[in-house]
């Protein structure tokens, strides 16, 4: 089952005869995983028969660190302008705002600054992987749907504190659930339904019983899913989520939520796959999209061939669905699977590649041949 997320906007775009991709190498760990990404992306195209050009924008913490700026003046024209963005990790605790806050992240700024509404997170358990509960490859396979640009988050730098208690603002709107929403029902449309029944279905998560905001989320929920009489619906508040997401995870399909709790259970569903190494997502707006691992930068293994590649691998996939290059996302999976469950891949139970990070490109890279 593929869990490539449809074109936010109406149609089917023709394929470019050149995709148009910006690299943003990141920090830590960053620039390796992403040089990972890259051979793979080489490997694939050859076989898929299509061209590319790269441009790569010097982003995150390291360039906070030394121009001052997190991301380059001009550089959200450039990142929408292309077919799409490959992003590694970034971040390093050392670099900090005068304030003390940490600096060089990129997520508010690409979020909010491209519009980037849903953040799409497939878990899926692949062959040859251990989660961390009793359940085997292919018994786990959804999507969680993180509203990307308001809820709980859109306070960040912008709560209100003195040196006694401090307050954020959960912020959530109708236009921003109903666009949310309705790529949760577009994306169910297109998968194969829940590992357990087949079933395509749309499961709502909010805490509807306690916040306003959250009631107003699934109101609108509610209200989007009267278009989609061919997807099922389901409500979850968020605790009894967590409880499912570990005792139940066959049971669901696409998952779409608030900012912050698509946050906190989009990890959890990680532990479930193999954990964050195992997970790649798409940040995608109307016209924008960006692709990049759920993890952070690890600054403590960089340069040590300690990193997991897979996430960056997997949102190289992503990215090429959302470029109209599905044939060459679907072989870039089915490589990372053959790996897996060839031997070619082996991961400790860190999640941690035990013959080092260039043996998991060399493994995905051999697997797109045969």
């Amino acid at each position: 089952m593929s869990p490539a997320p449809p074109e936010p906007a109406s149609g089917t775009p023709s394929p470019p005869d050149v995709l148009d991709l910006v690299v943003i190498p990141g920090d830590g760990i960053g620039p390796e995983l992403v040089d990972s990404a890259l051979q793979v992306l080489e490997r694939v195209a050859a076989l898929d028969g299509f061209t590319y050009e790269l441009t790569t924008v010097d982003a995150g913490a390291g360039a906070y660190r030394s121009a001052g700026r997190a991301l380059p003046e001009d550089a959200l024209e450039r990142l929408r302008a292309a077919d799409g963005v490959l992003k590694g990790p970034v971040g390093l605790p050392e670099v900090r705002h005068p304030d003390g806050t940490e600096a060089g992240l990129l997520g508010g700024l690409l979020r909010l600054g491209l519009d980037t509404f849903a953040n799409v997170r497939p878990m899926r358990l692949l062959p040859g992987v251990t989660g961390a509960t009793r359940h085997g490859p292919g018994e786990i396979d959804y999507v969680v749907v993180r509203e990307n640009t308001e809820g709980l988050y859109l306070s960040r730098g912008a709560g209100a504190a003195t040196p006694h208690a401090a307050a954020d603002q959960l912020m959530v709107t109708r236009v921003g659930t109903e666009r949310v929403v309705r790529y949760a029902f577009d994306l169910a449309r297109k998968r194969s339904g829940a590992a357990a029944d087949g079933v395509r279905r749309v499961t709502c998560v909010d805490k509807s019983n306690v916040l306003r905001s959250y009631a107003l989320f699934r109101r609108v929920f509610d209200e989007v899913a009267e278009a989609y009489p061919d997807v099922e619906t389901e409500h979850l508040y968020a605790d009894a989520a967590a409880h499912d997401l570990v005792a139940r995870p066959q049971c669901f399909d696409v998952l779409v939520m608030e900012n912050f709790l698509g946050d906190v259970l989009s990890d959890l569903g990680a532990a479930t796959v193999g954990g964050l190494g195992m997970c790649g997502s798409l940040n995608v707006g109307a016209d924008a999209a960006y692709a990049e691992p759920v993890h952070g930068s690890a600054p403590d293994i960089a340069g040590q061939g300690l990193a997991n590649p897979l996430s960056q691998i997997l949102s190289l996939a992503l990215l090429l669905d959302h470029a109209s290059r599905p044939s060459a996302g679907d072989r870039v999976r089915r490589a990372v699977e053959s790996a897996l469950s060839g031997g070619g891949i082996e991961l400790s139970d860190r999640g941690r590649p035990v013959r080092g990070t260039g043996s998991v490109t060399a493994a995905v890279c051999e697997a797109l041949s045969t």
